[in-house]
């Protein structure tokens, strides 16, 4: 079981060290349930980022209602740990809940907005983006 955004956002307040943070960012990763190797293929993978990442949409009803969650991978350790903020984030909500969702605001409140490369916050934006895709999907399937 993944933690809940909050409970993320107090860890990082109580670490006061980067390095212990992105150690912590890491454990997240590690902690993800791992995603289907079949599901690791060109239709899930996340364009724009400078590591391998796949996010595969879990969809459960249709339209505003639709509750959507997900899978994610990464090659590298760092990403990984990101999916799974963004995981604790978005996970388990509605459509319309993800779409309020101001993730820039929410993940500048850890501090990441500062202290990821460019590449890393560009393929984190690439990341947002897909998981907002999803979400505008939904509600227009319905």
């Amino acid at each position: 079981m993944s933690e809940s955004f909050e409970d993320i956002a107090e860890n990082f307040d109580f670490l006061d060290e980067w390095e212990d943070r992105y150690r912590y960012v890491i454990e997240l990763g590690k902690a993800l349930p791992a995603m289907d190797a079949a599901l690791q293929i060109p239709a899930t993978k996340v364009d724009g980022c400078a590591s391998q990442v796949w996010i595969a949409p879990d969809i459960k009803g249709q339209g505003a209602s639709a509750r959507i969650s997900f899978s994610g991978a990464s090659d590298a350790m760092i990403v990984q740990g990101l999916i799974a903020i963004l995981h604790a984030l978005y996970s388990g909500k509605t459509a319309p809940e993800i779409l309020e969702i101001d993730a820039n605001q929410a993940l500048a409140g850890l501090g990441l907005d500062q202290h990821l490369s460019s590449q890393r916050s560009n393929g984190l934006k690439a990341m947002i983006t897909r998981i907002r895709e999803l979400a505008s999907r939904a509600i227009e399937t319905a």
